[in-house]
Formats: structure tokens, sequence, C-alpha cells
């Protein structure tokens, strides 16, 4: 079930947590990263990421829009 969809994560301090959890009978974390200020990552959902969890301040964008953590 993969898509077009994706988001962009650009970390606004050091110590940004990007956590992938799992599709399923059972949300579970699968995956996390740790961004330092300035880093951007880009994720995309696939048949076994089916949220993200960001920790920290950080600007997010998707096509959705943009939000940043600090709001």
């Amino acid at each position: 079930m993969k898509t077009n969809d994706f988001i962009v994560i650009k970390a606004k301090e050091n110590g940004v947590n990007v956590i992938g959890l799992t599709r399923g009978t059972e949300t579970r974390f699968h995956h996390s990263e740790k961004l330092d200020k300035g880093e951007v990552m880009i994720a995309q959902f696939t048949d076994h990421t089916s949220a993200i969890k960001i920790r920290g301040k950080a600007l997010i964008q998707t096509s959705h829009g943009e939000m940043d953590t600090e709001e």
C-alpha cells in the first residue's frame, strides 16, 4: 500500500526524534531517528508505516500544509 504521501521534517533544535509507527492490529514503534538542528528528513508512509511521531521543535511540511511544533 505504498503511496506518494511523504512529509518533510526540518529540526529546529538538536535532538528532534522522528518515530515510525507500524500498521496492523497493534501499533508499535518500528524505527526512530534523531535529527540535529538544521537537519532535514523526508519520510514516506509505506506498507509498514502508518504514522509518524515527532518530538521536539521542528518544521513539518506535508501535502496538507505546513506545521510548526512550537505553535
